[in-house]
C-alpha cells in the first residue's frame, strides 16, 4: 500500500535535520511500484526525492545503491560527464528506511530515442566510457565487488549450467552458448569500473546531451559488456555511432569482442526468466521461457548453427534478441546474486502499469505534519521532471514487463 506524499514529507524532515519543505508531490514514473517516492521542494528552492521501499528486495537494492553512492567520490564525480544522485539523509519507517537525495533533472528516454539523433547517440557513448574509464581503486577501498574476466566467464558458464540442470533448455542452446564460453578469444578483456545494471531508463538527458546517470547498485569492476547490452540491442538510426564514440573514447581500451559478449548476456536473460520461474515455482512462467527458447533455437537455425564466436559473429541480429526480450511476460523479477536479472536501482519502465492500486492507500500518520503544497509549484518545477526519474526507483507507477525485463536486464 502507497504511503501518502504527507507522510513523506514529514519524514524528509526528520532525516534532513533544519530542512523546511515547501511542496511535495508523487514522483509516479515507468516504474514497477517497488518504491514510494515524493519529489520536494526546499525553503532554499532545493529539489529532493525521498524514495521508501515497499518489499525486502528493494530495501536491499537500496542499500546496495547507497554504498555506490558514497563509493562516488567527489573526486570521482569530478571525472564523469554527467550528474550522480547525492545522497542527503535518511530516517526510519515501517521497519525499514527511507532515503532523501538530490534531485537529477533530466528527461527518460528509450533505448531507440537515445541512439535516434547522431549528437545525442555520441553524448551517450561517451558518458558510458566516461564510466568504464574511472579508476578502479576506488572499488577496492569501497569493498565494493571485483570480477576477473575468468571470472565473468565462470560467472556465466554456472548461470548455462543452472539453466541446463532444469532439463528445460534446448540442447542447441546449450551447445551454442557452451561453444561461446569456450572461445578464450571472447573473453580477453580488461575488468573495468561498470555500472553493472545500466539501461536506456537509467540515462537522464537534456536535449542532445548526457546530464546525468542513476541507479548505481550493481557499481563494481567487472566485464563492460555488462553495460553496453542495451546499446546493442537498440533498433536507434545512430546506435553504431554511440558505440563508435564509445570506442574512440577507450583509446584503445575497447576490447574487439566486446559487441559478442554484449549480446551473449543478451540471449542469457531468456536463461534468467527460466530460472526465475523455476525458483519461484511458476508454471506460466516456466512455460514463457521455454517458448522463447524455442524462438531463439528458431532463429538460429534460421540463419546458421555456427557458434557465437568472434570469428562468426552474432548469429541474431539485434533485432531478434529485442524480439524474444519484448515477448517476456509482464513480472517484476527480483535481482539475484551476481547480477541476474538486475533491476535499476530507480526500478523504471517505458511503459506504465494498469493497476492503480498502489497509488491508493490509506493515510498513515506523519512523524511531523506540515503544512505543503501539493500542487502548485510556480516556476520552481524542476527541470525536465516529467521523463526524470532520478532518485525513484518505483515510486508508486505501475509498468508493464516486456520494458521491465530489459531494465531488469544486466550480466
Amino acid at each position: 500500500m502507497a504511503r501518502p506524499p504527507l507522510t513523506l514529507a514529514a519524514l524528509a524532515t526528520a532525516a534532513v535535520p533544519g530542512l523546511e519543505v515547501q511542496a511535495a508531490r508523487l514522483h509516479t514514473r515507468r516504474s514497477h511500484g517497488a518504491y514510494d517516492a515524493v519529489l520536494l521542494r526546499t525553503a532554499e528552492a532545493r529539489h529532493l526525492l525521498i524514495r521508501a521501499p515497499r518489499s525486502q528486495a528493494s530495501e536491499s537494492e537500496q542499500s546496495a545503491d547507497l554504498i555506490a553512492l558514497r563509493a562516488l567520490t567527489p573526486g570521482i564525480r569530478s571525472r564523469l560527464p554527467f550528474e550522480v544522485p547525492v545522497f542527503v539523509g535518511q530516517a526510519p519507517i515501517d521497519g525499514t528506511r527511507a532515503v532523501v537525495t538530490e534531485f537529477v533533472p533530466g528527461s527518460v528516454r528509450s533505448a531507440d530515442e537515445l541512439t535516434e539523433p547522431e549528437r545525442l547517440a555520441e553524448s551517450v557513448g561517451l558518458a558510458i566510457a566516461a564510466i568504464h574509464a574511472l579508476p578502479s581503486g576506488f572499488i577496492a577501498e569501497a569493498g565494493l565487488p571485483k570480477q576477473t574476466a575468468e571470472e565473468a566467464r565462470d560467472a556465466v558458464v554456472a548461470l548455462i549450467g543452472r539453466a541446463a540442470d532444469t532439463g528445460r533448455l534446448p540442447a542447441a542452446l546449450l551447445r551454442r552458448w557452451e561453444e561461446a564460453t569456450d572461445d578464450s578469444a571472447l573473453w580477453r578483456f580488461k575488468p573495468t569500473v561498470v555500472n553493472g545494471s545500466l539501461t536506456a531508463d537509467s540515462i537522464l538527458v537534456d536535449g542532445e546531451r548526457v546530464t546525468g546517470v542513476i541507479g548505481w547498485s550493481a557499481l563494481s569492476q567487472s566485464d563492460p559488456a555488462r553495460d553496453l547490452h542495451w546499446l546493442l540491442t537498440s533498433r536507434g538510426a545512430s546506435a553504431e555511432r554511440a558505440l563508435e564514440a564509445y570506442v574512440t573514447a577507450r583509446e584503445g581500451g575497447a576490447d574487439a569482442h566486446l559487441p559478442q559478449r554484449a549480446l551473449l548476456y543478451g540471449e542469457l536473460e531468456l536463461a534468467r526468466w527460466l530460472l526465475h520461474g523455476v525458483e519461484a515455482r511458476d508454471d506460466a512462467i516456466m512455460a514463457d521461457a521455454v517458448a522463447l527458447l524455442d524462438g531463439l533455437v528458431s532463429s538460429v537455425h534460421d540463419r546458421s548453427s555456427e557458434p557465437l564466436s568472434p570469428e562468426t559473429g552474432p548469429i541474431l541480429t539485434v533485432d531478434d534478441v529485442e524480439r524474444l526480450l519484448d515477448g517476456t511476460p509482464r513480472r517484476h523479477v527480483p535481482r539475484e546474486a551476481g547480477g541476474s536479472m538486475l533491476t535499476d536501482t530507480y526500478d523504471f519502465s517505458d511503459l506504465e502499469r494498469h493497476a492503480a492500486g498502489e497509488r491508493d492507500s490509506t493515510p498513515q500518520d506523519a512523524t511531523a505534519p506540515i503544512p505543503l503544497d501539493l500542487s502548485d509549484w510556480g516556476d520552481a518545477t524542476p527541470p525536465s521532471s516529467d521523463a526524470q526519474t532520478g532518485a525513484d526507483a518505483g515510486d508508486t507507477d505501475d509498468a508493464t514487463d516486456a520494458q521491465a525485463r530489459r531494465n531488469a536486464a544486466s550480466s
